[in-house]
Order: C-alpha cells, then sequence, then structure tokens
C-alpha cells in the first residue's frame, strides 16, 4: 500500500518526514489553505527530497501557467487537480507530469461523471465533500467504492488516522493505489507528528 503525506509546509519536518518509507509528498499552493505553502519554502529542499518520493503540488482551480511554474521551480512529479478544473486542463499538464483528479464523494455519487476524464489522468482521488476543498479530517463512506469500475487506480482520503489501519488493510478495492493522510497526524496545520506516521505505517504492513 502507497502513501501519500500531505500538506508539507516546515522544513525540518519535511527533512524528517523525508526518511519515512512514504511514496508522495503533498505540498498545497491553494492560498485559502491552513497548509498552504506560502513563499517559507526553499526550491532546493524540496527538489533533494529523495527521488522515490513523489513530490506532489496539490492545486484548486489554479490558472495552468501557475502550476506550470509551480512544476518547474519545484521539479514537481505530480500535480493534483483539487477543484473543478476540467478535463482539458488534466490533458494539457498530464504531457508533462502525473496527474491525479480529486472528486469529493457523497452516498449517491454518480461515477459515470469521471468517464471524461479518465483518458486525461493517471489517478483519481477520491474525498470527503467539504466546502474547503479538502482537509475536512472526516471520512466519507467508503462502502460506495463498490460502485467504482474503471481501471484508473485511486487514492483513498479523508479523515484517515491511526485507527483505520485494519479497515484498510482489508479493503478489496483493486484499483486502490494509495492512501492520503494529513490532518489527523498533525501536530498543527502543515506540521505532522512523524512518530505518528511512522506507527501508522507499520501498522498498514
Amino acid at each position: 500500500m502507497k502513501i501519500k503525506v500531505c500538506g508539507m509546509k516546515h522544513h525540518k519536518n519535511i527533512k524528517e518526514l523525508s526518511t519515512l518509507p512514504i511514496d508522495y509528498m503533498g505540498f498545497i499552493f491553494y492560498k485559502k489553505s491552513a497548509r498552504y505553502i506560502e513563499d517559507k519554502i526553499d526550491f532546493d529542499l524540496v527538489r533533494e527530497i529523495p527521488s522515490h518520493i513523489k513530490k506532489t503540488g496539490v492545486f484548486v482551480n489554479e490558472e495552468v501557467y501557475s502550476i506550470f511554474n509551480a512544476i518547474a521551480h519545484y521539479n514537481l512529479d505530480v500535480v493534483q487537480l483539487h477543484g473543478d478544473e476540467s478535463r482539458e486542463v488534466c490533458k494539457e499538464l498530464k504531457g508533462h507530469v502525473k496527474v491525479i483528479k480529486a472528486f469529493q464523494l457523497v452516498d449517491n455519487f454518480d461515477f459515470s461523471k469521471l468517464e471524461k476524464f479518465i483518458p486525461h489522468v493517471n489517478f483519481f482521488l477520491f474525498d470527503t465533500l467539504t466546502e474547503s476543498y479538502g482537509g475536512s479530517g472526516k471520512k466519507f463512506n467508503w462502502e460506495i467504492l463498490k460502485n467504482y469500475n474503471y481501471d484508473v487506480p485511486f487514492f483513498l482520503s479523508g479523515g484517515i488516522d491511526e485507527t483505520s489501519a485494519e479497515v484498510i488493510k482489508n479493503l478489496n478495492y483493486k484499483q486502490l493505489h494509495a492512501i492520503d493522510i494529513n490532518s489527523k497526524f498533525e501536530i498543527n496545520p502543515g506540521l505532522k507528528d512523524v512518530e505518528k506516521i511512522q506507527s501508522f505505517i507499520q501498522k498498514l504492513n
């Protein structure tokens, strides 16, 4: 099971987390987020993250040129589009980086709306419906993922904490690619509890 830790913004915390067996590290470029990276993170620090950890930029309805600027400055491997971005935006970006398109799920979510994105993304991400585009700390009903019948692999997000490990281990979704953790492993917004994350990873294995 691959692990993505999202919402990083502190230098020492980034370095500490880089020593753990994680697969993706997320940086939020959405200015309204409490985890917005601002201009505090050194370009070189992000570039020095070990290559096996995919640097992921999270954007919400951002202009494409701004996304490309962030890709260039931070040498991003992946972009996560967490707003209402079109398939055309996904297509334009996919020629340069891996693309994750996020959707916020409710019990009656119509998965057929994903079909137009399938040729233009590498992954989907399923999160809990919230006005703040993620980071709510709340779970959605994972049972509805049984209705997902496409081949595109997905990230599972939304309210995952240490107690979720056993449930996740028993999920039988062949398209489940990675677990996305964030607010439930924080000391403060953007500051992760590295020991708690390490414990969670051990419980998953």
